[in-house]
């Protein structure tokens, strides 16, 4: 696998609806932002965004570790794997 090419195995399709589904709750917030909405129905919907990003998150990663990772681990990339890993949790909690 080419470094820096992401290769989804398992649930592509799902990813991408979820993608798309994010966007357009986006969209709803930046239309409500630009509409002056009630500020809580605003964060409502940017909670929605985020909740949903983050599934995609975990089901990228799963992804992954399950293809990925295990089979670096099996070979001679498993420092480099375990380095990428910790790097996208740090950057992550920023």
């Amino acid at each position: 696998m080419e470094e820096g090419q992401a290769k989804m195995q398992k649930d592509k399709e799902q990813i991408v609806k979820r993608l798309k589904t994010a966007r357009g709750h986006l969209g709803r917030v930046i239309k409500m932002v630009e509409e002056g909405k009630y500020c809580i129905d605003i964060l409502q919907q940017s909670l929605a965004v985020q909740a949903a990003l983050k599934r995609v998150d975990e089901m990228i990663l799963a992804d992954h570790l399950t293809h990925c990772v295990r089979g670096a681990l099996e070979g001679k990339e498993k420092d480099k794997q375990l380095e990428e890993i910790l790097e996208v949790f740090k950057k992550g909690r920023n």
